[in-house]
């Protein structure tokens, strides 16, 4: 693995297609060294040397599966130690839709092991380093779904639900630190995640499907705009502040030990 450089690396999760291979060139664009993490070795060297070709950058493969404990702690060693890490896009995940009673038990730990324990876990690696430097970007890919379910989203709206709350906590956590934490909720979103998902790309009306391309630069825009909470699809801004308005005044209200009346026998 990388041991010295003179760039700051960015380590981007889900990297070899889709949302995470254009969160890498978008990067690269901007002239971080890049650690690509997935599964697939031949897409990843493949992009690998694209990237470097394109953009001058030194790109390297790190193959894991972070659904296991294996490629967790393979990755988690690398953001533990490399101090020259400096941005963790922490985009990969799975969805598999369908109701919870029709779902294989394999399908269910898959998605709390990669949504839930590989992100937070690898956030825990790389959060030291960062509060130490006092600089550093974690993008955390979280899905529209995280605020609303569906019948066949149970639980991967709750593994997406969990990205948001993490993220929001963690942004509140870290607040002065130099540390930025931004949770992005993409709608559909053209990828390779819709055909083991259960649901075809195909069946999605095409006008609610954006380019992953147009995703990663809106929610870039949101980043450098200040951003801690980015829905790349939402035109009217006054729809998340209301959304967080309303959220922050129920928490409020909640903060009483007596019964509420419209409950009372």
């Amino acid at each position: 693995m990388m041991s010295t450089t003179s760039r700051k690396i960015a380590v981007v999760t889900g990297a070899s297609s889709g949302i995470g291979a254009v969160y890498a060139d978008r990067l690269a664009q901007r002239g971080y060294d890049l650690v690509l993490v997935a599964r697939r070795e031949d897409r990843l060297q493949s992009l690998a040397a694209s990237l470097a070709a394109a953009h001058g950058v030194h790109a390297e493969p790190l193959v894991a599966d972070l659904a296991t404990e294996a490629g967790q702690a393979k990755v988690a060693q690398l953001l533990a130690t490399n101090p020259a890490v400096s941005v963790l896009v922490n985009n990969a995940g799975i969805a598999r839709l369908g109701p919870v009673g029709d779902s294989a038990d394999e399908d269910l730990s898959a998605q709390l092991a990669l949504n839930i324990q590989a992100l937070t876990r690898l956030t825990r690696a790389v959060l030291p380093g960062f509060k130490q430097r006092k600089q550093g970007t974690l993008i955390n890919i979280a899905s529209v779904l995280g605020l609303h379910s569906l019948p066949i989203s149970a639980v991967y709206s709750g593994t997406k639900a969990f990205v948001v709350a993490f993220s929001n906590g963690l942004a509140q956590e870290l607040e002065g630190s130099g540390v930025r934490v931004q949770v992005v909720l993409p709608a559909a979103t053209a990828t390779d995640l819709w055909a083991p998902s259960g649901v075809p790309l195909e069946a999605l009306a095409p006008a609610t499907v954006m380019k992953a391309e147009h995703m990663v630069d809106a929610a870039l825009a949101g980043l450098d705009q200040g951003e801690s909470l980015t829905l790349p699809s939402v035109a009217d801004a006054r729809l998340i502040e209301n959304y967080n308005v309303a959220r922050v005044a129920l928490f409020s209200a909640a903060q009483t030990g007596v019964p509420a009346p419209r409950l009372k026998a």
